[in-house]
C-alpha cells in the first residue's frame, strides 16, 4: 500500500505530517506490538514516527531548494516495516515550496559605458537576478527607476527565465549629462512578494558626433561599354566638420556591393575617384548602382553612404550568333524545290538596331532562306538538284546586324546530295565497227564496249549483255557465236569466223545499271569479217580426174592465134585473195602454146610443123594474189590429128564449146568485182569511223 502526504518546506521539528495508524486503519496498540520501524530512501532522517500515537513528525529542517532545486515538484519517500507478519508500506511526502528566497542580482552595482551617439532603440542587457523558488514564488518581473533616457524591456525565454535590458529612448548628450544613475528592482510573485535591487551607473562617452557629408545624395555617370581600364567614372566629394582624425575621410565601396561589381569598379580611398578596373559589357548589365561609404578616422568612426548610378551605353561589339535548330547534312537529289534543309535561329546580344539580324545565302546556290518569324529562318531548296552536276554544297549562311559598322558571322553548312538512279548508262559510242580476221582463235576479244553512268555506288554498277538481233543471216543468234563479260564489256568469239560463210554480223549490246528500277541503254556492234587467203583456186574447166589429164584435139593446119581452150578457175576468197593468174609452167614444145595471164585462154603461138610432136602436154598453174599465194595445177594434152568430117564436127563442137567460154569468164569476172566492191566499201566505212 502507498500513502501520500503534502507539507510545506521549512517546518519546525515535531511538526505534524500525518497519522499512519489512522490512515492504515490499524489500532495503535497493534502497531506498537508489531515493532514498527521507519526506513528512509535518503541519508537524512527527515521524519520519525511515534509508535504510541502512530503520528509521523518532522525530525529535521527540510529545504526544498536544497533537495530538488528548480524542479517544479519535490518528493521524499519513506518505508514502514512491521513484524508478525512482516509487511511494508510506502509513504510519499511532497514538499511544497514557500517564498523563502528573494530574487538576487549577481552584484549590487552595474556599470555601463555608452557612447553619446548611440542609436535610439539600442539595447543594453543587464545580468538577470536569480530566484531559487519555483512557481509563483520565483522571479516574476523587473522595475526600473524613473528617468528620461531609458526604458526597461524584459525578455522571457521559453524555459521561464526573464532577462532585463535597457532600451535607449532618448539620445544621450555627454555635454549635458555625463553619468546616469538608475535602480533596477527584481520582484517575485510570492505573498507577500520579495524583491532585491541593483544600482546601475551609466557613463556617457564622448563620441565622434559629426559624420561625413557628401555634396549630393547620389551621383550619376554614363559610360560606353568596353571602356578602357582606368577610365574615370566620377569623383566623389564628402566633408566632415570635425577636426583631426575625426575629420579625416576615407572612401570605400560598401560591403553591400556584389563581388562582381567590385571586380569592375575601384575607388581611390583618398581622392574618392571611381575608375574602371574590369570589363564593362552592356549585354551583362545596362546599369550599375555602386554603394559608396565615406568614413572618418574618429573612434568610433562615423560614416555616410551615397549611391553612384552608372549607365552603360551599348556599342555594336557582338556579332550575330547562328544556331542550328535542325539540320540534315544529307539531301536526296530528287528533293523537290521548297524542301526544308535546316532551321536556323539567329540572335544578337546587342540592343536596338545593333541587335537586329538579317540573313542571306549566295544567290548562285540552289538554296534560299525563308524568314519564318523574328530570329528564325528556314533553309530551303530553290531549284531542282542534280548530284551528277554538283554532288556537294558548302552553303554559307551569312548573318549581319544593322549596327554601324555592321558585324556579321558566317556559318558553313555542308550538304551532300544522296544519289538517285536518274541517269541511264551511256555508251562511249553510238555504234561500234569491228574488223575481225576470219579463222580467229576461240575466246579472242573482238571488241570492248564501254559505258558510263554518272550516278554513284549501286546506281552506277553496270552489267553488259548481248541481245538477240538479226545480222546478215536473219536466223543467226549472236549469243551462239559471241559472249560478253558482264562487267568489263569485252566481247569474245566462241568459234572461229569463216569469211566464206559469214562476211558481216551485227548485234545489240545492252547495258543496265544496278539501280531499282534499273535503267538500260543499247549500242549496235557491226562485225566485219576480213577475208584470209585460206582457199586455193578451184579449176572448174576443164574438169579432170585426180590422176588423168584432159585431152584436146587440133588440126595440123591450125594457125595462130587460134584458141585451143580456156582454163576456168574460181577462188572462194575475195579481194586480192581471189585475183587469179594463169601460168604455163611446163610444155612439150616450149613456145608453141601460151596462156593468157588473166583469162586463162590457151592459144597456139605459131603454125605447126611436121617436126612438131603429135601430142603436147601442158601444165597450167592457177595462182591467187594472196599472201602467201595459193595455187592449183591442171594438166592438158593437145593432140594434133587429121580429122574427117566427123572429127571436124567434133572440133567445131569443141570450138563451139570454146566459143561459150567467154560467157563463163564474164560471169566469173562480174562475181569477183561484186565481192571486191563489198570488201572495199566495208574497209572505207571502217576507215571513216576511225577518223
Amino acid at each position: 500500500a502507498q500513502i501520500r502526504y503534502s507539507i510545506p518546506e521549512e517546518l519546525t521539528r515535531g511538526a505534524f505530517v500525518g497519522n499512519i495508524a489512522k490512515d492504515l486503519g490499524t489500532d495503535v496498540a497493534k502497531l506498537a506490538a508489531a515493532n514498527l520501524q521507519v526506513l528512509s530512501d535518503s541519508d537524512s532522517q527527515y521524519f520519525s514516527v511515534n509508535v504510541n500515537t502512530g503520528v509521523i513528525m518532522v525530525s529535521e529542517r527540510i529545504d526544498r531548494e536544497q533537495l530538488c532545486g528548480q524542479n517544479p515538484r519535490c518528493f521524499l519517500h519513506l518505508k514502514l516495516a512491521i513484524e508478525n507478519p512482516v509487511e511494508f508500506y510506502r509513504i510519499e511526502v511532497e514538499i511544497l515550496d514557500i517564498n523563502d528566497n528573494p530574487p538576487e542580482f549577481p552584484g549590487d552595482e552595474v556599470s555601463l559605458r555608452i557612447y553619446e551617439l548611440a542609436s535610439l532603440g539600442a539595447r543594453f542587457p543587464i545580468q538577470p537576478a536569480q530566484d531559487p523558488d519555483v512557481g509563483t514564488n520565483t522571479l516574476q518581473t523587473y522595475h526600473l527607476s524613473a528617468n528620461e533616457n531609458f526604458n526597461l524591456n524584459v525578455k522571457a525565454r521559453t524555459d521561464g527565465g526573464k532577462f532585463p535590458e535597457l532600451v535607449l529612448e532618448r539620445a544621450l548628450d555627454r555635454e549635458l549629462r555625463a553619468f546616469h544613475h538608475l535602480v533596477l528592482t527584481a520582484e517575485d510573485g510570492g505573498s507577500p512578494p520579495q524583491s532585491s535591487k541593483t544600482h546601475i551607473t551609466i557613463q556617457v562617452l564622448d563620441a565622434n558626433d559629426n559624420h561625413p557629408v557628401f555634396d549630393r545624395p547620389s551621383y550619376g555617370a554614363r559610360l560606353v561599354e568596353n571602356s578602357p581600364l582606368g577610365t574615370l567614372v566620377v569623383k566623389l566629394n564628402a566633408t566632415d566638420v570635425d577636426e583631426g582624425p575625426n575629420g579625416d575621410i576615407r572612401y570605400s565601396l560598401s560591403s553591400h556591393n556584389s563581388a562582381a561589381l567590385r571586380q569592375i569598379f575601384a575607388i581611390d580611398e583618398q581622392t574618392g575617384e571611381i575608375r574602371v578596373q574590369g570589363n564593362l559589357d552592356f549585354e551583362e548589365a545596362t546599369v550599375y548602382e555602386i554603394e559608396v561609404e565615406a568614413k572618418d578616422m574618429g573612434s568610433p568612426t562615423m560614416e555616410e553612404h551615397c549611391s553612384v548610378v552608372v549607365e552603360i551605353t551599348d556599342v555594336n561589339d557582338n556579332a550575330p550568333e547562328v544556331i542550328l535548330t535542325s539540320f540534315s547534312s544529307s539531301l536526296s537529289e530528287d528533293a523537290p524545290p521548297g524542301t526544308v534543309v535546316a532551321v536556323i535561329h539567329v540572335r544578337d546580344r546587342d540592343s536596338g538596331e545593333q541587335g537586329k539580324v538579317q540573313c542571306h545565302v549566295s544567290p548562285d546556290l540552289p538554296f534560299q532562306l525563308r524568314k519564318d518569324y523574328e530570329h528564325q529562318y528556314s533553309l530551303l531548296t530553290s531549284t531542282r538538284l542534280d548530284r551528277e552536276h554538283v554532288a556537294y554544297y558548302n552553303v554559307t549562311v551569312s548573318a549581319s546586324d544593322l549596327g554601324s559598322p555592321p558585324l556579321s558571322r558566317h556559318t558553313i553548312l555542308p550538304i551532300a546530295l544522296a544519289d538517285v538512279n536518274d541517269n541511264a548508262p551511256q555508251f562511249e559510242q553510238e555504234s561500234y565497227e569491228v574488223l575481225v580476221a576470219e579463222n580467229n582463235p576461240v575466246g579472242s576479244v573482238l571488241v570492248t564496249v564501254s559505258a558510263a553512268d554518272p550516278d554513284s555506288e549501286q546506281n552506277s554498277r553496270l552489267s553488259y549483255s548481248i541481245l538477240r538481233a538479226g545480222g546478215t543471216d536473219p536466223g543467226l543468234d549472236p549469243t551462239r557465236y559471241l559472249s560478253i563479260h558482264p562487267t568489263s564489256g569485252q566481247v569474245s568469239a566462241k568459234f572461229p569466223f569463216d569469211y566464206e560463210q559469214t562476211t558481216y554480223l551485227q548485234f545489240h549490246v545492252e547495258v543496265s545499271d544496278g539501280g531499282s528500277p534499273a535503267l538500260r541503254n543499247r549500242t549496235l556492234v557491226h562485225v566485219f569479217v576480213v577475208d584470209q587467203n585460206d582457199n586455193a583456186p578451184q579449176v572448174h574447166f576443164p574438169r579432170a580426174g585426180e590422176d588423168s589429164a584432159t585431152q584436146f584435139r587440133i588440126s595440123p593446119s591450125t594457125t595462130p592465134p587460134a584458141l585451143i581452150t580456156k582454163v576456168v578457175a574460181i577462188d572462194a576468197d575475195s579481194g586480192r585473195n581471189a585475183w587469179l593468174s594463169y601460168h604455163l609452167v611446163e610444155a612439150t614444145v616450149p613456145g608453141l602454146f601460151s596462156v593468157a595471164l588473166r583469162s586463162g585462154e590457151i592459144r597456139i603461138t605459131r603454125a605447126l610443123q611436121e617436126t612438131d610432136a603429135s601430142a603436147h602436154e601442158l601444165l597450167v598453174v592457177v595462182r591467187d594474189a594472196g599472201e602467201p599465194p595459193l595455187s592449183t595445177a591442171v594438166t592438158l594434152v593437145v593432140l594434133v590429128e587429121e580429122k574427117g568430117p566427123e572429127a571436124l564436127q567434133g572440133s567445131e563442137a569443141q570450138a563451139a564449146d570454146g566459143g561459150g567460154l567467154p560467157t563463163i569468164t564474164l560471169y566469173l569476172i562480174v562475181s569477183l568485182v561484186l565481192i571486191s566492191t563489198v570488201s572495199l566499201v566495208g574497209l572505207a566505212a571502217l576507215g571513216v569511223r576511225c577518223l
